[in-house]
């Protein structure tokens, strides 16, 4: 059985978790070391257990635990080459740890096989992961400014997809950020909006996925409901009731999300 959570989900830290039998893989490491730890501990899975973390890009977001979970756990780290690059330049005991897998490849780590996608972001190397388990497949794509030919690729026929829905783009418009920012978010290399996660959500279902999760969502451009509805007016207009044909949840920002189990029989979340 394939099962996920997040354990943080936001332009303020990400952190999640995916396991199949026996394996854990950390997905990203954006908040501390000590939540993670909790957040894990109390799935009763010790972080010494983990097969590794998995880490999309070397934005603080997603890694600010980093350092501190490595060193006390020394947990190998896989990630793109320029990824790594970075991040052993941060951290000088990180060069005995960093397990390079470039775009496009695959790697099996215990149960899991792990495949990584290239995605347009503002940092080098960055990536989305497809990992398949127990027959089932969960696709995490975030931080990506549009949608590419290969993120399509990778999300066709998943189980469940992990989706970028960061930002209401009038919010962002109309907001007090400085220009530079706003042209970041809004930049083929930022983040999804709320609309293009629609466009890749319904891509996705469309396709057969019967589980989605809203993530990576901006605590000042977004709320929770607003990127739902965003969402559920795309999945109507195409003939899915997101009610009822579909799971379709928002990862929260500062606590775990719910675990989605996925059995050979059907997706659950409890």
């Amino acid at each position: 059985m394939l099962t996920f959570t997040t354990l943080a989900s936001g332009s303020s830290g990400n952190a999640a978790l995916v396991s199949c039998g026996n394996t854990h893989v950390l997905l990203d490491a954006g908040i501390s070391a000590k939540r993670i730890t909790a957040g894990l501990k109390s799935l009763g899975i010790a972080p010494e257990a983990l097969a590794a973390v998995l880490i999309t890009h070397e934005h603080h977001d997603h890694i600010s635990g980093l350092q501190v979970l490595t060193k006390r756990f020394r947990l190998p780290v896989v990630t793109s080459g320029p990824t790594g690059r970075q991040l052993c330049y941060r951290v000088p005991f990180m060069d005995d740890l960093i397990r390079q897998q470039e775009p496009g490849t695959g790697i099996q780590l215990g149960d899991l096989w792990i495949e990584s996608f290239p995605t347009p972001h503002d940092a080098a190397g960055s990536v989305g992961y497809s990992i398949t388990g127990g027959g089932h497949r969960v696709v995490l794509c975030t931080d990506l400014g549009y949608v590419t030919d290969q993120v399509k690729q990778a999300v066709r026929g998943c189980d469940l997809l992990v989706c970028e829905a960061n930002h209401d783009e009038d919010w962002v418009r109309s907001g007090p950020y400085p220009y530079h920012l706003k042209a970041r978010i809004l930049g083929d290399r930022g983040h999804l909006s709320n609309e293009a996660g629609a466009e890749l959500a319904a891509l996705a279902v469309e396709s057969g996925t019967r589980q989605v999760a809203l993530a990576h969502l901006s605590a000042e451009n977004n709320t929770p409901s607003r990127a739902r509805q965003t969402v559920c007016r795309r999945l109507s207009a195409m003939g899915c009731d997101p009610e009822r044909d579909i799971a379709l949840w928002v990862a929260p920002r500062s606590e775990m999300g719910p675990v989605c189990q996925m059995n050979r029989e059907e997706a659950v979340l409890c």
